[in-house]
Formats: C-alpha cells, structure tokens, sequence
C-alpha cells in the first residue's frame, strides 16, 4: 500500500503530532511526506518527499495574523498550478493533517484523502462553540483542505471518530518537576512587546519563546529564547505554569502535565477561538488579548493555585487505524 501523508507546515502543533504519527504508518505500507506552509519553527525528524509553501497563514506580532502579508506571500495562481500537477495518482491513500494541495488534488483525481487532523473536529456541531460566528472562519475550515472522511482531535472526545490529543511519546516519557519560572509561547506576539510587559508583574521568572527573536537574550528574571523544540520542551516540563496562544498541541501538552494554563486566542484565527471556547468548558481561563489592562489577570493566574489536569490515554495508534480503515485499508 502507498501511502501520502500530507502535513500542514503553518505552526508546530502540526509537525509535533506527525512525530508519533509517522512510525505507525509506516508500518502499514510504503510512506511518503509531504509538508506545506511556511510557518512552523521546528523541523521534521524524518525525510520529506515534497515540499511548498502551499497556503500559509502568516502570524503578526501584535496579537494576530498579518493579513497583509497573508495575501501577499500567497499565490493563487501558482497554488493551482502545484494542485493541477501533484502526483496524487501514486498513492492508494491520502491521510491529511489540514494540508490543501494534497486534499484538492485528491478530489479532483478522486483518490481517497481523509482527514486526521484537529481542525476536522471543529466541524461537529457537538464541540463547543465560539460565542461569535465567523462565516470566512468557518468556510476556511469546511474548505480548505477537504476530504472524504475524517478522524480528528479535540481537548476532549465531544463526538464519534473523535480521539483526545497525540501527546508525543517524549512529554509522555519525561517527568514533569514544578519549577520556579513560568514559560511563555505566544507566536502572535513580538517579544520587544512582550517584555516590557510582562516585567511589570512583579517577582516572576519568565521564559519567552519568540518567532522574531533570532537570539537569547536576558533582562533581570525574564529570558527570551528563539523558538527551539527541545529547549522548549524543557521549559514546559520544569515551569509553574504556561501562557500561551490557544493553539492545540502546546495546551494539550499542558493539560496532560498538570501545568497551571492561561490562553489567548490568536486574533482573526477562528480556529483559536474553538479551542479557547473548548479549554473554557474544561475549567481553563481565557484572555482576550496580552495588553496593560489584561496584567491584573495574569496576576490572578500566577497567584492561584488552579490548574486543570486530564491524564490522556495514548489512543494515536487507534485514530491512524480508523483513518486508514475509513481510506479502505483492509
């Protein structure tokens, strides 16, 4: 069996999950990579067959994406061509964590593509819902990367053909310690905001992990660090508590360590605003945004005690089975 495994490039959460994902589907056929986006600070451990800059979300550091530069890096014209000429036809099946060309290519060639993917969750009118309705967020999701069946990922099992999150075997693996410092991973942000901000909540050691840092850097407690997977993972298992972006993988991650939580919902990411909505239901506290105004509520968090703990069962391997099932795997 030949089998494709197209990634999504925009952001970590994708790569991360790939890690655990790609050893089980190798053990079902001969495996080829693809990744698109142009957006994910850390690398795959494993060799790509392709590689493009597909469709990319483009992060800004204000708080949000950068529209304007969204529109800018993205070619209409040369996304059709590479969907026109991707050699989907190669391959018995398609698994698709939310990459587009692959899925495009797919459902014009009608080769089988099925989604395994978080944002195939939001889709369930069962998960819980932003308070705003986003009708572009919401085409995007539906449309982006389309596929004939779909496996997914949620903070919780909301629906059927819902699994609760890949945690990678090495979070799995570590053992957790309660730290002095508190780790921060917020894309959307420029440190050169962030800093002297968050200097202004008094006797907290911070580790800010930054896309726009190109070095470390140390200011009194507070340290910034370029964004690096296993630096990061270091920080995450030794802090007192993490605030970050309402992605999926980092609070996920997060939840299963027991580690006191705090997120903000990336603005004009609709998908952030599902999650946030989710970790809402579960206990987690949401902010609106990382200004002046908010550090009274960062303040609350660091003093407080409560943290939200769920010990996820390790069920990737019967979510790639179903995904291949569903792709008529036998």
């Amino acid at each position: 069996m030949k089998i494709l495994y197209a990634i999504q490039g925009t952001g970590n959460g994708h790569i991360s999950r790939a890690e655990d994902i790609i050893p089980i589907l190798r053990e079902y056929g001969k495996l080829d990579i693809f990744v698109s986006g142009a957006q994910a600070d850390i690398k795959l451990d494993y060799p790509l067959k392709y590689k493009s800059r597909g469709l990319s979300f483009y992060f800004g550091k204000s708080g949000g994406i950068d529209l304007f530069k969204t529109f800018k890096q993205n070619s209409s014209k040369e996304v059709y061509k590479e969907i026109k000429n991707f050699p989907v036809d190669k391959y018995d099946i398609i698994i698709n964590d939310f990459e587009p060309i692959s899925a495009w290519a797919a459902r014009k060639r009608d080769v089988p593509c099925i989604s395994l993917s978080h944002q195939s969750a939001l889709l369930s009118p069962k998960v819980p819902q932003p308070k705003h309705f986003d009708p572009v967020g919401e085409w995007i999701l539906k449309n982006y990367a389309p596929a004939q069946a779909a496996v997914s990922f949620h903070f919780d099992k909301f629906d059927d053909n819902m699994f609760t999150p890949v945690i990678r075997s090495s979070i799995r693996e570590a053992i957790p310690t309660p730290g002095e410092h508190y780790t921060v991973y917020l894309p959307a942000y420029d440190d050169r905001k962030l800093v002297p901000l968050l200097m202004k909540v008094s006797n907290v050691r911070w580790h800010i992990f930054s896309k726009h840092a190109k070095k470390p850097y140390h200011i009194g407690k507070l340290s910034v660090y370029p964004v690096n997977k296993d630096e990061f993972a270091a920080s995450v298992l030794s802090c007192k508590g993490i605030l970050c972006g309402a992605g999926f993988e980092t609070p996920a991650e997060a939840l299963y360590l027991g580690k006191k939580l705090l997120v903000v919902p990336m603005k004009k990411q609709y998908e952030q605003y599902y999650n946030a909505s989710a970790l809402k239901t579960l206990g987690v506290p949401v902010l609106k945004n990382v200004k002046k105004k908010r550090l009274d509520k960062i303040s609350e968090w660091i003093e407080s005690d409560k943290r939200v703990e769920i010990n996820y069962n390790n069920t990737t391997r019967e979510a790639v089975e179903k995904a291949l099932k569903l792709g008529g795997y036998k």
